[in-house]
């Protein structure tokens, strides 16, 4: 399956990327864009592998205890909805 990033998505991982490195470093960023693509191939292979989202047909991969990956399943892709902090408010 094809995967796709909604515009919010791709702004907000961006936003996690450098706020890792502005407070971590560029390794610890690196980590986590691995880790990441890690879960999406898993997604592709398994695209139920994460649990439902508190949004109908949403949902929920927890890839570190600050982040997390909102995803939708489509006919012929996976589209990316957003990357959050787990300590935010957000209605996921």
């Amino acid at each position: 399956m094809l995967i796709i990033w909604a515009p919010v998505a791709e702004i907000n991982y961006n936003k996690i990327l450098r706020y890792i490195i502005k407070n971590w470093s560029v390794n610890a960023a690196i980590e986590f864009d691995k880790k990441t693509n890690v879960f999406l191939s898993h997604i592709v292979n398994n695209n139920k592998i994460c649990p439902k989202s508190n949004i109908t047909n949403f949902r929920k991969c927890v890839i570190t205890s600050q982040s997390s990956l909102i995803y939708r399943i489509n006919k012929s892709s996976i589209e990316i909805i957003d990357v959050i902090s787990n300590y935010s408010q957000h209605k996921y």
